[in-house]
């Protein structure tokens, strides 16, 4: 397939191409793809150098597929116009998330409800799309009435001058490039994105509202305190899940050793529990920590802990275009018959 990897050069884009890399992804021909400033630089996949090109010329040769990274402005402007071109794209930004035309997409939950007429597919935000993995199988067995979710989330989320922002700090430079408004090392920002209105950021209405539209339900009840720590490499959560029926915390662990994309690590007699560190350059969404809550009947606490960049934004982004190929709604044939 003849793949665009549109943010080719960001923290995100280069884990996208590390992914279609390790997976094997059916890629016959690849346009890395970034700004103006970017063109003509050369980035390597699978030993070989490709220079990144603009994106008119990436449109221009009609992709099958286009994997973008390139933030929501970008994505609203030009993955129109390649899905105009036959392209599918799948777009890791929040530009499309919650039009309502279109799938917002955990391969594992929701992958079946994607059809040929699907040409801009969602990616969801990176805290969702571990918290619901976890979550789903639950919610299928007990039925979610509530979610109260706190988040702890690597500088990574916000990109390579956040990283940098940390790196300087923790050599003590506090007088470079910002990508946050306070020192980020040794310290905890109880701010993601900007606040709206209602006292609540961006990132903690995305999850309240990408949760319900992945799970299909409009009645559970979500609400989120979202906080960027000095971590790389994964975002942790505090999970507290009040459901309609009780369970049984056997259960629920076997629930979640079935899930797909879950792993459970959870013995805290032994000091094991999921942490960045662990998850950092893994697929898995690890849990841990698994105990009923004491306050107040049928519901449950639990950690859990991803690599944002790979099933937060990379990973889940190649599973989507690996499902359609599955679903036959993305064909190898035709795309070496354009060829």
């Amino acid at each position: 397939m003849k793949v665009a990897v549109v943010g080719a050069t960001g923290l995100v884009g280069g884990e996208m191409l590390k992914v279609l890399a390790e997976r094997n992804f059916p890629v016959s021909e690849l346009l890395p793809v970034a700004s103006e400033k970017s063109v003509g630089q050369e980035i390597e996949f699978l030993g070989k150098k490709y220079k990144v090109v603009s994106m008119d010329d990436a449109i221009a040769a009609r992709p099958d597929v286009a994997i973008f990274s390139a933030g929501g402005s970008v994505s609203k402007e030009q993955a129109p116009r390649f899905a105009e071109v036959g392209t599918v794209v799948i777009d890791n930004s929040s530009a499309w998330r919650m039009d309502p035309t279109k799938k917002l997409v955990v391969p594992e939950i929701n992958a079946k409800e994607l059809t040929p007429d699907d040409k801009i597919i969602a990616n969801p935000n990176c805290s969702t799309i571990q918290m619901v993995l976890a979550l789903h199988k639950l919610h299928e067995a007990y039925q979610i009435k509530r979610v109260v979710v706190s988040t702890y989330q690597s500088v990574t989320g916000t990109g390579k001058k956040a990283v940098d922002q940390l790196m300087a700090e923790r050599a003590g430079n506090f007088d470079g490039p910002r990508a946050y408004a306070h020192p980020i090392d040794l310290n905890v920002l109880p701010h993601i994105d900007v606040f709206g209105e209602n006292g609540y950021t961006k990132e903690e209405m995305k999850m309240v509202n990408e949760t319900k539209k992945i799970m299909g339900d409009d009645s559970i009840r979500v609400t989120a305190t979202t906080v960027r720590i000095p971590v790389m490499g994964g975002h942790s959560e505090a999970v507290n899940v009040e459901f309609a029926k009780d369970f049984d915390l056997a259960e629920v662990r076997s629930l979640l050793e079935q899930t797909d994309g879950v792993e459970v690590v959870d013995d805290p007699a032994n000091n094991v529990y999921p942490m960045p560190k662990d998850a950092h350059g893994k697929d898995a969404v690890l849990v841990g920590r698994l105990r009923r809550d004491e306050s107040q009947p049928n519901t449950l606490n639990m950690w859990v802990v991803a690599d944002n960049l790979r099933k937060g934004a990379a990973t889940n982004a190649v599973q989507i275009a690996e499902h359609m190929i599955k679903l036959g709604l993305l064909k190898e044939k035709e795309a070496e018959a354009a060829v």
